[in-house]
């Protein structure tokens, strides 16, 4: 039996991704995979290839990973190590980080399977707040 669709967090920032991440197992009940490849190996502002690698590799239970980027060179990094190590069941999504990542967990802990919680997380970009 697989575990839920993973959630990679792939960030300049790694409180903002721990900030994030501690809402999303609130959200989640924690029975989705949430990994941080946030910052660089030695906690600064940055990203890092390695760290995307690691996990990705991390997040996934065998029904797929979704990669979620927050800006700029964060999305280059993630689409670089993907190309380089690609896998059918690992998906870049472009969607907004915050409210792109907490409906890819919520779907994701409903059961859905991996292209519906890629669509949950795209259509996150049409959520009006009022």
């Amino acid at each position: 039996m697989t575990g839920p669709v993973g959630v990679v967090l792939v960030s300049h920032s790694p409180a903002m991704a721990a900030g994030l991440r501690e809402l999303l197992s609130e959200l989640g009940s924690g029975s989705v995979p949430v990994v941080l490849a946030a910052g660089t190996e030695d906690g600064s502002l940055g990203t890092s290839y390695d760290l995307v690698v690691r996990a990705v590799a991390e997040a996934g239970r065998g029904a797929g990973v979704v990669v979620l980027p927050d800006l700029g060179s964060s999305v280059l990094t993630a689409a670089t190590a993907l190309a380089d190590h690609p896998a059918p069941d690992v998906v870049l999504v472009d969607a907004p980080f915050v409210e792109g990542a907490v409906a890819a967990v919520v779907t994701a802990s409903a059961g859905a399977a991996l292209a519906e919680v890629v669509t949950a997380a795209q259509d996150a970009r049409g959520f009006r707040k009022f």
